[in-house]
């Protein structure tokens, strides 16, 4: 007799900050997860953008901060060409948080919050998609 098992949705994810710690960061704590898969990292909004483009994620953990195109205005881009590409906005400040909702982001998080709290926020994104 088989047994079945749990197929597990792997969540695509985009990291996008510009400090590689912090993006390094990201991925280290969310690559052990089996329904997280990282398919990339951008260093700014541009970036974003034309990784978006290429590879399609479910989901982007954008900073709001960065030089050049912020994270702000490279999350109008990306909701403008892919609304169901979910955007979750990192920051440090709450003052950019109304404006990155009018752009089109799905949410935020503090950068200093919890792993659970990121995870779970991902995961409940995602699940908005469906």
């Amino acid at each position: 007799m088989q047994r079945k098992t749990k197929e597990v949705k792997m969540i695509k994810i985009l990291i996008v900050d510009d400090s590689a710690a912090v993006r390094d960061g990201l991925c280290s704590i969310l690559s052990p997860h089996a329904d997280f898969n990282i398919v990339g990292k951008a260093i700014d909004g541009l970036d974003a953008i034309a990784k978006t483009n290429d590879l399609h994620p479910d989901v982007i953990l954008m900073d709001a901060q960065m030089p050049g195109i912020d994270g702000i205005e490279a999350t109008r881009r990306i909701k403008e060409r892919f609304s169901k590409i979910k955007v979750l906005l990192l920051t440090v400040h709450t003052s950019y948080v109304e404006e990155a909702l009018a752009a089109g982001a799905d949410g935020y998080l503090m950068k200093d919050c919890r792993r659970e709290e990121l995870f779970s926020a991902i995961r409940e994104v995602v699940q908005r998609m469906s």
